[in-house]
């Protein structure tokens, strides 16, 4: 019987397998013939070869990331490979002599500042993941919200929203999450507290994201966009605005869940020994301490000169080289570490940025902001529509990819005032998180068994609502009052 059941669990497997390629080949192709019913719907006798190839590109990348028929990471790299090819064949009959000109800067995004940045906050989340020291920090900040529940939330939301801003948000849920799991034992599976930690801290690790330039990749996006509308934009600028909009929708979330989820407990002891872990990799205690102390020095030195780029000088990008190297050379970060970072990130983010870049450079914006310029378009709708649309669109698929999509879509819409849409978008694609899948935050939260879907419902459906509208109105305000940029 057991050998019956284990073939018929083997044949199964396989069938599916079957199904999801097959799947998979249906999307790719729909995604196709899509793009090419929309290039086609949307042809225009004055466009040329080239804002045909990338209108056609358009198309097909967002079915592509809409249907995840192909890894998102592999869209970015089918990006790079189409307008090379596109573009070196429209180009070598119109100026053969210089067609490696107009191909060689989408290339080069793979060189942009915004890699490099985020590359930075890659090997800084290492290093602190390595040497434990985002361990000691969660012990120093839950030690200070005393026992209460409501307050110990607070205090475990707060930290995983501050760390987001400086390390990789699904790095941040996965290490918080494991860090309190003994809490949650001592809970109890049934506990509306153990429901409540496991939804803010993905929660809290996914809009925290918003506060600086590395928290997430949507930022970089935005701020890409931004300085090709000649609106230079720097770490201090964009915590300018997205600082505020990360805290209070923490604390927003925070309140919603205390609200739905009330504890029975009155308070409880936590046994901080458990967190800590139970060797150090066997090396030598002081070689350790001196390690951490490396980490921390080079994190403060690296903090401090992005928030003060404007006095020195030195562009975050390059400031950014700083761990990068030191962290390196001072064997903290090996070469198995680099390995494992998400390099697929950094692909799928060069990739949306070539595709930017391409319909700008080719002229397919302008041409369709002409076109536009002779309609009304209510530019406050425009920004409400678009910035619902990225929630929706973010609560299904990558908010990379989202932001990637709308936000050289949302400039054509509103040439005459191309700031606001962009960090909208930006911002609204942290806060989708209705569902599981939703985020890799959300999907860590999940895996640990202890959540059902539709507990992700009640705070994803009210920042889902709440958190565009706050985002747009801190905007507005700040970009008026402040203005940073």
């Amino acid at each position: 019987m057991s050998d019956s059941r284990g073939v018929s669990l083997k044949l199964m497997s396989h069938i599916q397998r079957i199904v999801d390629i097959q799947s998979k080949i249906i999307y790719f192709l729909l995604s196709i013939i899509a793009a090419f019913v929309l290039s086609y719907l949307l042809y225009d006798s004055e466009l040329n070869q080239a804002q045909i190839y990338v209108l056609f590109l358009l198309f097909l990348a967002i079915g592509l990331w809409v249907t995840e028929a192909i890894p998102p990471f592999a869209v970015g790299l089918l990006v790079f490979g189409f307008l090379v090819f596109s573009m070196s064949n429209y180009y070598s009959h119109i100026d053969p002599e210089n067609v490696s000109q107009y191909y060689q800067k989408y290339v080069n995004s793979w060189s942009n500042s915004v890699i490099w940045l985020m590359l930075g906050g890659f090997f800084m989340a290492e290093s602190m993941k390595k040497t434990e020291l985002d361990r000691v920090v969660f012990k120093i900040s839950i030690s200070k919200f005393g026992t209460t529940p409501k307050f110990i939330l607070l205090g475990l939301m707060l930290t995983t929203a501050i760390f987001s801003m400086l390390m990789s948000n699904t790095a941040t849920t996965a290490m918080m999450i494991a860090s309190v799991l003994p809490f949650l034992i001592q809970l109890g599976d049934d506990s509306p507290f153990t429901k409540a930690i496991l939804l803010g801290i993905p929660g809290a690790a996914s809009i925290g994201g918003m506060g600086t330039l590395i928290g997430s990749p949507p930022n970089a996006i935005a701020v890409e966009a931004l300085i090709n509308q000649g609106h230079d934009i720097g770490f201090l600028e964009w915590m300018v605005v997205g600082f505020p909009v990360s805290i209070i929708l923490t604390l927003l979330l925070w309140f919603f869940l205390i609200k739905k989820f009330v504890p029975k407990i009155k308070s409880f002891e936590v046994d901080f020994s458990k967190i800590t872990s139970e060797n150090i990799n066997d090396e030598d205690l002081k070689l350790y301490k001196i390690k951490k102390n490396v980490v921390l020095f080079v994190l403060i030195l690296t903090l401090l000169l992005w928030l003060t780029e404007k006095l020195h000088g030195i562009p975050a990008s390059v400031v950014s080289l700083l761990p990068i190297i030191l962290l390196t050379m001072s064997g903290i970060i090996k070469a198995e570490d680099v390995r494992s970072l998400p390099w697929d990130t950094l692909m799928l983010v060069a990739g949306g940025l070539a595709l930017g870049m391409a319909i700008k450079e080719t002229g397919l914006a302008q041409h369709y902001i002409e076109k536009l310029s002779g309609y009304e378009l209510n530019f406050y709708l425009i920004v409400l529509f678009f910035a619902f649309l990225t929630v929706i669109l973010s609560n299904v698929m990558s908010n990379t990819a989202t932001a990637t999509i709308l936000i050289p879509i949302g400039i054509i819409l509103t040439y005459d005032n191309p700031i606001i849409l962009p960090l909208v978008i930006g911002l609204c694609a942290s806060t989708a998180l209705f569902l599981p899948i939703s985020t890799p935050p959300n999907a860590i939260a999940y895996s640990t068994g202890k959540l059902e879907q539709k507990d992700f419902r009640y705070g994803g459906f009210l920042m889902g609502i709440i958190g565009p509208v706050v985002i747009i109105a801190t905007v507005l305000i700040i970009l008026k009052y402040i203005n940073p940029i």
